[in-house]
């Protein structure tokens, strides 16, 4: 089985290749295709990939290129990965934005407008090479932001793309485990888009456990997002929200300190990839330690500032592990195999949301099988969950119409509507700001 990475040479695809490897069954992957413009990037994590493979008896064979029709040719399955206009791409975003008192963040607000723009035109050109070179694939969209791109490439791929994202895997999992269940034993009711959800129940053998933890103030408060959030909002809420809503029920407060920062998100990992990158292609050196070391302060500066607000300390030990590779091996397995899974996944709604078309991406729990994601039947979200969803949607309805039209009014739409962008007048000095520093957004007229 072929398995295409787009984005090959990014930091994270060795968790990929490291799942692979624990992947011993029949119908496993056995080709991995590394895609990326940058052929140093390429070159640098190849070597990785095979100090990690070093000791593995029959591992998947890999191979390297810049050509993006001859790594899609004949894929079974494309993991998309991409960052249109790289790291530096994503600092812009938060520079551009936090100049305004706006927050900058690559998924959310002004910065996830910015970065859409930008990644929507390029995703679409996938999608069509896909249903034109490998029209039996499935596509497995990592790419931020994971569910406006997976809405755009499903114009053209329909169910055969589906995106993923650890956050609410993660969340589940702590829920799980602060209640003393195992995490895989428990059904997690949840719903709302990628990086805009709530866990509204939690089922051990039938029954919900998520009212004895609202319920028991020192259990609450025990794990990151009740740190993050603070018990008594959680309780007023009802449910455990995913950790980026924190830009918006404390968005005053995020971008206070982003903005005090000594560097944003993005110019840290900049930096720090950079390093990796110039490190791993010295000679002598053993590209899997870099890797090691350069992941694990990653993954431990994750949301600092909001947890430096919150007062929320550092992240637990059980936080560090990472997790989407392990979601997106799980369903490539459950679709390849037909082992039928449950996972939280977005997909198209098909009547899942009824505030919400048919084809507006949702991130729900979804039954997995040779035939697809299929998304489970949810209850209604209450009125403030319901009235940020739906505004949230109507936004990245009107980046996907600026990105098909080029229209440069539609963006600038786009970002006023946002909930975090507090004035039409913000969102114009945005659109000039944006387009003035990225290359990308040149398209807009």
């Amino acid at each position: 089985m072929k398995l295409t990475i787009l984005g090959g040479g990014g930091f994270r695809v060795p968790l990929v290749y490291g799942a692979l490897l624990g992947d011993r069954r029949e119908g496993r992957v056995t080709e991995v295709v590394l895609h990326d413009l940058d052929a140093g990037r390429l070159s640098a994590v190849t070597r990785v990939l095979a100090e990690q493979a070093a000791q593995v008896e029959d591992a998947p064979r890999v191979t390297a290129t810049t050509d993006l029709d001859e790594a899609l040719r004949g894929a079974d399955f494309v993991f998309s990965a991409i960052r249109v206009g790289g790291l530096e791409g994503r600092a812009q975003d938060e520079r551009v934005a936090l100049a305004e008192g706006v927050l900058g963040q690559e998924t959310v607000g002004a910065g996830g407008i910015a970065y859409g723009l930008r990644t929507v035109p390029v995703a679409v050109d996938i999608a069509r090479r896909v249903a034109r070179l490998a029209p039996d694939a499935w596509v497995i969209n990592f790419t931020n932001p994971a569910g406006l791109v997976t809405e755009a490439m499903s114009r053209h791929l329909g169910d055969r793309v589906i995106g993923i994202c650890d956050s609410p895997v993660g969340l589940g999992r702590r829920i799980a485990r602060v209640l003393g269940a195992n995490p895989n034993e428990a059904w997690i009711d949840y719903v709302g888009l990628n990086h805009l959800g709530w866990v509204r129940g939690l089922k051990i053998a039938g029954r919900d456990e998520l009212p004895r933890l609202l319920a028991d103030p020192d259990l609450l408060g025990s794990f990151e997002e009740g740190k993050l959030f603070g018990v008594d909002w959680l309780r007023s809420l009802g449910a455990i929200p995913n950790e980026y809503l924190h830009y918006y029920y404390f968005n005053r407060e995020a971008v206070r300190s982003y903005q005090q920062a000594e560097k944003t998100r993005g110019a840290f990992l900049a930096d720090q990839q950079a390093r990796f990158y110039d490190e791993v292609g010295a000679p002598g050196v053993k590209a899997l330690d870099v890797w090691d070391r350069t992941r694990a302060e990653r993954e431990a500066t994750y949301m600092s500032e909001n947890r430096e607000t919150a007062g929320a300390g550092e992240r637990d030990a059980d936080d560090l592990s990472g997790g989407y590779e392990k979601v997106a091996l799980a369903l490539m397995r459950a679709i390849a195999r037909d082992e039928r899974t449950t996972l939280i996944l977005n997909v198209r709604n098909q009547g899942t949301l009824s505030v919400l078309d048919t084809d507006a991406v949702i991130e729900v729990p979804c039954l997995v099988d040779a035939n697809g994601a299929h998304p489970v039947s949810v209850a209604p979200l209450p009125d403030h969950a319901t009235g940020l969803v739906c505004s949230v949607k109507a936004v990245e309805r009107e980046v996907l119409a600026a990105a098909e039209s080029a229209s440069r009014s539609t963006a600038l739409k786009a970002f006023a509507l946002h909930p975090l962008v507090d004035s039409v007048n913000v969102a114009h000095r945005l659109v000039e700001g944006y387009t003035s520093v990225h290359p990308g957004l040149a398209y807009l007229k």
